[in-house]
């Protein structure tokens, strides 16, 4: 049996719906194999863990006096929990590999993968590198042009430049893209912070909107006549496969926050991303479909991703155009959902995020960090140069 540590929760915008995916998958680990350890990270960025964890009560009071409050330790080699006490540092639970469950900032992004490296330690996400590009919808659509994938066209600024001169930020954005206009923070999810604007008016107050979020922004036109689509690619290398092409349904002109997980505003009980109404499979054709699986597993493989991703599309049905819309390195539910129609239970979609996780760390070790340079053979103290006078 391994232990498994599932990493939850963190300093992100998205915090409560990571908290369902951590617990959701917690729940459907399979425990002849399984010994999951839960890893909370509070709004304010501390690690706890304990038994209390498990239930998804616990947060709605939260209560550190009943959990054991943790650090990792990103040596390389290292693989406990610890906490600090009276009497020196003390190990508190010991795990073999990392189910990184978090949504957003500060654990989607490429930090916590990073702490991961750090430690050889295995981990079920896409690496630094992949994190980091997809968190940022910029960067993202900046590689995936280079990578022929099609993209809306669109403008980002900071908030800042927005400050000092919306008139040329509006002008810029009525070149590029016209009116109507969807508005986004370039480095969240959840359609947080996400809005329409049909006019200037509207414009504005969309700005403060994603503004409030993130730096960055990202404005695109918006499709009037649009359809939505997502594929699942699980995997590890060249060992890849996609899940069934859906499509959302949502309430509005855009797909909210309420419409993805809170069982379409209708106040139920979430579920995660499964509390989304949807078409599985979508209602497109099937060269349609072919090509939404075709460029999903080519933006996996170039962008060097692992574990599950969901890549989202949107298509103009006014001339059929497929645009990519976003990349989810770490998906609500890790989109379970769209494997169980064809055979794959969540179990078994476990399994494999898992055995990608310590594959992946297998192959790492075939690479070499050391390099024999000479540089230091002959380098004393005080006379290596730069040093300040």
């Amino acid at each position: 049996m391994k232990n498994i540590a599932v990493f939850f929760g963190g300093r992100s915008a998205e915090h409560d719906v990571s908290i369902i995916t951590g617990l959701q998958f917690i729940e459907n680990m399979d425990k002849s194999k399984y010994k999951p350890i839960p890893v909370f990270i509070s709004s304010e960025g501390f690690w706890y863990t304990g038994d209390k964890l498990f239930d998804p009560a616990f947060y709605k009071k939260f209560d550190e006096k009943q959990v054991e409050k943790v650090f990792f330790n990103p040596s390389a080699g290292n693989k406990s929990l610890s906490k600090a006490g009276f009497f020196g540092i003390k190990e508190v639970a010991s795990f073999e590999a990392a189910v990184i469950a978090m949504h957003g900032m500060h654990g989607e992004d490429g930090t916590l993968q990073g702490l991961f490296e750090l430690a050889d330690m295995p981990y079920t996400s896409a690496n630094v590198t992949g994190s980091a590009v997809c968190m940022d919808k910029v960067v993202m659509k900046a590689a995936c042009i280079g990578f022929n994938v099609p993209v809306l066209p669109g403008v980002d600024f900071l908030r800042e430049e927005y400050a000092a001169d919306k008139e040329a930020v509006l002008a810029e954005v009525k070149r590029v893209c016209g009116f109507p206009v969807i508005v986004k923070p370039a480095n969240l999810g959840s359609s947080i912070g996400v809005s329409c604007a049909e006019d200037e008016a509207e414009f504005e107050k969309a700005v403060a909107l994603a503004a409030s979020y993130d730096r960055k922004i990202l404005i695109e036109h918006y499709i009037r006549n649009l359809k939505e689509v997502n594929c699942a690619v699980v995997g590890e290398g060249t060992d890849v496969m996609t899940g069934v092409v859906e499509e959302p349904v949502g309430s509005g002109k855009l797909l909210s926050f309420e419409d993805k997980y809170l069982d379409n505003g209708k106040g139920g009980k979430s579920q995660g991303m499964k509390s989304l109404s949807r078409k599985i499979p979508a209602d497109i054709p099937a060269e349609t479909d072919e090509e939404v699986k075709r460029i999903s597993k080519h933006i996996f493989k170039k962008l060097g991703l692992k574990g599950v991703v969901r890549i989202d599309y949107m298509i103009d049905m006014d001339d059929n155009t497929l645009y990519l819309n976003e990349i989810n390195s770490i998906p609500g539910s890790f989109a379970f959902y769209l494997y169980e129609p064809i055979g794959i239970p969540y179990a078994k979609l476990i399994d494999r995020l898992i055995e990608g996780a310590f594959a992946a760390m297998e192959e790492k070790k075939h690479n070499s960090f050391a390099f024999d340079s000479k540089i230091l053979d002959k380098a004393q103290k005080g006379q290596l140069g730069g040093a300040k006078k």
